[in-house]
């Protein structure tokens, strides 16, 4: 199962019931918006987004600062690498479509 990263969780028809509501009763706190009981999304408020857009770009200003002091060069394939791996969006898994057998309409 997945973990629920906030306190707070919507499921999609609450937030798509009533949306401002949600938003009001989350006050500054993130939202986890759940399907069939999983997350589906995040709400977060635009002051918490922004910080953590904030501190990815802090991260990513001190590893290329660590990089030219280091003095080695690395190659471009191994910093996208990298940062593939720190920064991907975790894998869609795909969900079968419509019933096993079916033919399409015609």
């Amino acid at each position: 199962m997945e973990p629920v990263l906030a306190t707070r969780s919507v499921s999609i028809t609450e937030l798509k019931r009533s949306p401002g509501a949600v938003i009001e009763q989350a006050g500054s706190e993130p939202v986890a918006v759940l399907n069939h009981n999983r997350p589906a999304a995040y709400l977060l408020p635009p002051h918490v987004y922004q910080a953590i857009l904030e501190r990815l770009n802090a991260d990513l200003r001190l590893a290329i600062r660590e990089g030219i002091a280091s003095g080695t060069d690395v190659p471009t394939e191994e910093v996208f690498a990298e940062l593939n791996a720190r920064y991907a969006e975790p894998e869609q898994v795909a969900k079968p479509r419509g019933k096993q057998g079916r033919k399409p309409p015609a």
